[in-house]
């Protein structure tokens, strides 16, 4: 399966095989909704066994994210309007960062028992219309799928992507500074590693032929529930 990093070092080897007269320009390459949706399934949903789905439809300035889980006797398909703050992978870190805003919206939620039901809905009735707050980040914090700071939703993948050494290595090459939504795709906003730039003639082969073939077949960690 495709992938944003895939596409990144599909990028990033053309790039080096140009000339070095736009090392310090910021470079943009688009990046299609389906290809993201690759990344939420690969990196995120296979290894967080609460989500049965997590996908988005994009928009221009935003997007719809919506999710399945199943959790505790709840199952239940969600949807969420989020604006992308920041995005930024790099052989350090990579992270999107997202605010939140509308409230959760319940497409469809099957309960065990009726107690559980009453309990869960008037406790989401109870979040949203008295405390004028959504449960959403709170509870994907309670399960380790994304952080809570400063009202922001921080949805690492650090912890999988970070592990991979053809992760790593093409990032060492190139970054993603942010990403911009329009309708249907990401825009991302990369730059040239000077570093690695300037080591090329000493280094036999910047790109592997594993870097890219390894990028969709290495084994991460899931989070159990």
């Amino acid at each position: 399966m495709s992938s944003i990093v895939s596409k990144i070092a599909t990028v990033a080897r053309n790039l080096y095989q140009q000339t070095e007269d736009f090392i310090e320009e910021e470079r943009s390459f688009t990046v299609s909704q389906n290809l993201l949706n690759a990344t939420f399934q690969k990196y995120v949903t296979d290894n967080v066994g609460l989500l049965k789905d997590l996908h988005a439809d994009i928009y221009d300035d935003w997007l719809r994210l919506y999710a399945t889980v199943n959790v505790a006797g709840i199952y239940a398909s969600l949807s969420v309007d989020l604006k992308l703050v920041q995005m930024v992978f790099n052989q350090n870190e990579q992270y999107l960062v997202f605010e939140q805003i509308s409230k959760t919206q319940v497409i469809e939620a099957r309960i065990q028992g009726k107690l559980k039901d009453m309990a869960v809905r008037f406790a989401l009735y109870f979040y949203q219309q008295v405390l004028d707050k959504d449960p959403l980040g709170p509870i994907l914090q309670k399960y380790r799928i994304v952080e809570m700071k400063h009202g922001m939703l921080y949805l690492s993948l650090n912890r999988w992507l970070g592990r991979l050494r053809p992760v790593t290595d093409t990032l060492r090459k190139v970054q993603v500074n942010h990403g911009v939504l329009r309708e249907t795709k990401l825009i991302l906003k990369t730059n040239v590693n000077l570093d690695a730039v300037l080591k090329r003639g000493r280094e036999p082969k910047l790109f592997e032929d594993w870097e890219l073939e390894q990028l969709d077949d290495d084994q991460i960690t899931p989070i159990n529930d």
